[in-house]
């Protein structure tokens, strides 16, 4: 199921956010690699891997909730990235970067959502 969902756009931008976000959190401070920086961290690994998971269990309802799961995590790095930059972690350009990714991520997930809704009212 991996190979499929891998080819989902949204899985593949969501997967360039995630290394974005671990080379930019390498950056923080020491004392805030087992606060923050996990947690940014988690969060942005959670948007595709909730992706695959949900891909992986083979009914539509199940795959829309866990659209909805990554969605959610997607909300999160929204969040704790706004707190790195107040917090001086990371500079503005980094954070618009951030920014325009997730940005698009949710749009490509708000899209598969109702793709996935509207194919599974005409089934």
């Amino acid at each position: 199921m991996y190979d499929d969902t891998n080819k989902l756009i949204v899985f593949q931008k969501a997967h360039q956010l995630v290394l974005y976000i671990y080379n930019l959190t390498k950056r923080f401070l020491a004392d805030e690699r087992f606060g923050l920086s996990s947690q940014i961290r988690r969060a942005a690994v959670s948007i595709p891997s909730n992706i695959v998971e949900g891909k992986g269990r083979g009914s539509s309802k199940e795959f829309i909730r866990f659209l909805l799961i990554s969605r959610g995590s997607l909300e999160e790095v929204k969040y704790q990235i706004l707190l790195a930059k107040d917090l001086g972690y990371i500079h503005e350009v980094d954070y618009n970067n951030v920014k325009v990714m997730t940005n698009e991520v949710g749009r490509l997930l708000n899209g598969l959502i109702k793709s996935v809704k509207s194919n599974q009212q005409t089934n």
